[in-house]
């Protein structure tokens, strides 16, 4: 029996990088879930990796229509939403902050962070009238110890993650948690943005030489924090700021 047996997650993003590594555990621990992302392609290929007990949607999580018509669909699919993990990002090249011309930083706010709001509340009175819910938004170690040339997406992994506090503390009595998984780099499709120079051998090390344990964070790592976290094993952890990040913040 599964951790996650009878449960129905939402996983944004879920196409690829660590949205996609959470969707995989979360259906081989029991649950149903829902890959939602941006690119259509993507989440149908991870959506067919995990079998008939995934549905892959096209949503743009900056998108108020969207994220309202993922919580319906959802509903109308699996019966029910009981785990939202608010994974979708993008970020701007590591560079000088004045160097981010103002589109991008609008586009990152609301990708980010705007979209919290959307799913919030959207999803809120779902969970209320269940009488239970998690919610697992996916900040960073960005938020907590930033890196020069990433400001403004620092900025908005700082939000994420004392917003998570904040809605754990108001959300708390409606028997809703909401915890921050704050992840150091990893391997994704954003990697070579963080690092703001090209992907080699020599410029992975002085990234490397700044985490304890070693290595970038998989996937695999930030999968299995979102599975304690938004299982019942957890049910008296709310509003945590849970870095993955291989000693990163100390």
């Amino acid at each position: 029996m599964g951790q996650l047996k009878d449960k129905v997650a939402i996983v944004t993003g879920a196409g690829s990088g660590f949205g996609e590594g959470i969707a995989k555990l979360f259906a081989k621990e029991g649950a149903k879930v829902v890959i939602a992302d941006i690119n259509k392609k993507a989440a149908d290929r991870v959506a067919s990796e995990i079998g008939s007990v995934a549905l892959a949607l096209e949503i743009d999580v900056s998108n108020r229509e969207d994220v309202n018509s993922l919580i319906k669909s959802c509903q109308a699919e699996f019966g029910s939403v009981d785990i939202v993990v608010n994974n979708a990002a993008i970020t701007h090249k590591n560079q000088p902050m004045l160097d981010v011309d103002e589109a991008m930083f609008d586009r990152m706010f609301d990708v980010n962070v705007k979209s919290i709001y959307y799913m919030t509340q959207a999803v809120v009175p779902v969970m209320r009238a269940q009488g239970k819910g998690v919610i697992l938004n996916i900040g960073s170690t960005a938020g907590i110890r930033p890196r020069p040339g990433l400001s403004w997406y620092n900025a908005t992994k700082g939000a994420v993650n004392i917003l998570s506090k904040s809605m754990a503390v108001e959300l708390g009595p409606d028997n809703i948690r909401v915890n921050a998984i704050c992840p150091v780099m990893g391997i994704t499709g954003m990697f070579e943005l963080f690092m703001g120079l090209p992907d080699t051998p020599e410029n992975r090390a002085k990234f490397v030489s700044t985490i304890p344990l070693g290595r970038f964070c998989m996937p695999s790592d930030v999968a299995a924090a979102a599975l304690f976290l938004a299982s019942d094993a957890a049910e008296f952890i709310t509003g945590v700021e849970f870095p993955v990040d291989g000693g990163r913040t100390v």
